[in-house]
């Protein structure tokens, strides 16, 4: 650390400009880098999703969730699998490893689920892989309301869903209430006793009638020409065209046994808004998107398609949004990293009462916090509450080694005024003295302090991915403020402070000096009732341990209540 003050004292214009360059940085980083209300939390994880036909929930479990789950426990680095069952429905979750790249992980469960399908009975649909989402994925709750639910869950499922889809980062887009559109055929039970017919053939007709088929092509005049026969359904009279049977040459029809008509899937759930009925679609996000340049991005798009929708639909994105959340969240940590600054600042000048050495000391907070933020982009981290929290619990210790080089500066140069002129050093010699004479004292009480936050990096689970970006940042912070209080606060010194320079404590030091070499004499004199005490006191503070209250995390108010 010598030899860098040393340095620095040599290339004062570099480190100035080095200086400024960081700060600069710092604003831009602030400004650009990713915000999310909590570090990524989620492990990485694959989803198993399988359509069951109308299986009952026991069935589902029995024939279709547990072979998934007997297969996939084998697999190469899965720590957790879970599942639930439900009509119709199977969902397998398989947690990996943290750190494994879930690219790599969903294919190894592509792999495993080939060796399932023989196991799966005949009505069972092939398993198929959620899209890649977050712990915190749920980052728009959309409205959509209208007078006609069936046209607005249209709306939601063909329109709004395909847009939204196509925007980088969404992960999935779920509607939610509203009435889903079907092709409805009413099959009158006399009819189809009248015609001779079974539901069975009515049921295999219909599957097999909604479809195109090639007759390869036919060469003519050497020209290739394509046989198609077209099949496929456009509207209610092509249902209700679709042959059934023939019976004495003569052609059944479907609309001559069966009633067709447009109706609504069967509802197992409702989606309301402000308690009316509507749709509601859950916005997911993928786990590396940014939310508040996510959400910005969604609202472009709704901007584009709220005017081009029916008359009296609307779109309501009030419902709920991650994005003001974090918002606040933040503007909260940086309230708070506000205020700690200024009462720094304030508490600086009163015991300095030295303009020029209350700012070399308070510019140590924006260069630290400036190198944080470097280091923390290189590491990847996103900025968000937790990262914060470690900034703002630094920002009282970032000013700590500035005020010590300054303080032993200043003391020296006033012990260089009671000199004879012939014996002072030069101002360089002085700051370089002065700092290498605290310069041992600072790095030992550095890594002191630095040394509290190394339990949190040996958390494991989601304890140790909530916290360790906290201690990251603390980290990060107490380490800068170190190389700038050895680098940066001795060329300010040799440049804002002069060699004659009128030297002196404030009232409110000599004030506190005054009391505490009293009470020092007084503790010195009686060391066993202070060790005592000592003793006494953290007894209490271990009796009071186990009735403190426990909780993961601290309540959060969202200001949206969703009901589920």
């Amino acid at each position: 650390m010598s030899v860098l003050i040393e340095w620095s004292l040599q290339n004062r214009l570099l480190v100035l400009a080095l200086s400024v360059a960081t700060l600069v940085t710092g604003v831009i980083l602030a400004q650009s880098m990713s915000v999310d209300v909590f570090p990524n939390l989620t492990a990485p994880t694959v989803t198993v999703l399988t359509e069951a036909a109308s299986l009952a929930p026991e069935e589902v479990e029995t024939l279709v969730t547990l072979p998934i789950e007997t297969v996939m426990n084998g697999a190469t680095g899965v720590r957790r699998v879970r599942s639930a069952s439900s009509i119709g429905f199977s969902i397998v979750w398989i947690e990996f490893d943290w750190g494994t790249d879930v690219y790599r992980a969903r294919q190894v469960i592509s792999e495993k689920l080939q060796l399932v399908g023989d196991r799966l009975p005949p009505e069972v649909r092939t398993p198929v892989l959620a899209p890649i989402s977050s712990i915190m994925g749920e980052i728009l709750f959309l409205g959509v309301r209208g007078p006609d639910f069936r046209q607005a869950r249209t709306l939601a499922d063909w329109e709004i869903r395909r847009r939204l889809l196509a925007i980088p980062g969404v992960a999935q887009v779920i509607p939610i209430g509203g009435n889903v559109k079907q092709y409805h055929a009413l099959v009158s039970p006399q009819h189809l006793q009248d015609a001779h017919l079974s539901l069975s053939t009515i049921t295999r007709v219909l599957t097999q009638s909604n479809s195109n088929v090639t007759g390869g092509f036919l060469l003519s005049s050497g020209q290739e020409h394509l046989v198609r026969g077209i099949g496929r359904i456009h509207s209610l009279d092509d249902i209700r065209q679709t042959v059934v049977d023939f019976q004495k040459d003569e052609p059944i029809l479907l609309g001559q046994v069966a009633d067709v008509r447009i109706g609504n899937a069967l509802k197992r759930g409702e989606g309301s808004v402000n308690g009316e009925p509507a749709v509601v679609m859950a916005i997911l996000k993928q786990p590396e998107a940014n939310t508040l340049t996510l959400t910005h991005r969604i609202d472009r798009v709704l901007d584009e398609i709220e005017p081009r929708l029916p008359v009296g639909f609307t779109l309501d994105r009030s419902l709920f949004r991650q994005s003001d959340f974090i918002q606040v969240a933040i503007q909260n940590v940086m309230s708070a990293l506000r205020d700690g600054a200024l009462l720094v600042v304030i508490v600086l000048f009163i015991f300095l009462l030295n303009f020029r050495a209350t700012f070399i000391s308070v510019l140590a907070i924006p260069l630290s916090l400036a190198v944080a933020l470097l280091g923390l982009k290189l590491a990847g981290v996103t900025i968000n509450t937790m990262t914060l929290g470690g900034l703002t619990i630094a920002v009282g210790l970032l000013a700590d080694d500035a005020i010590v080089f300054v303080d032993n500066i200043v003391r020296r140069l006033k012990q260089e005024q009671d000199k004879a002129p012939e014996d002072q050093q030069s101002l360089l010699m002085v700051v370089q003295g002065a700092c290498a004479e605290v310069t041992p004292s600072i790095i030992f009480a550095t890594f002191i302090i630095m040394l509290v936050m190394l339990p949190l990096f040996f958390l494991g689970g989601v304890e140790g991915r909530l916290l360790w970006p906290l201690g990251y940042a603390y980290l990060l912070a107490v380490f800068a403020s170190l190389l700038v209080a050895v680098t940066v606060t001795p060329v300010l010194s040799t440049l804002l402070f002069q060699q004659d320079q009128k030297a002196k404590e404030g009232w409110v030091v000599n004030t506190l000096l005054h009391y505490y070499q009293k009470s020092l004499t007084a503790v010195l004199g009686h060391p066993n009732l202070m060790l005592g005490l000592a003793a006494l006191l953290l007894l209490v503070a271990l009796a009071i341990v186990p009735w403190l209250g426990r909780t993961f995390l601290p309540p959060f108010n969202e200001g949206t209540l969703t009901v589920n």
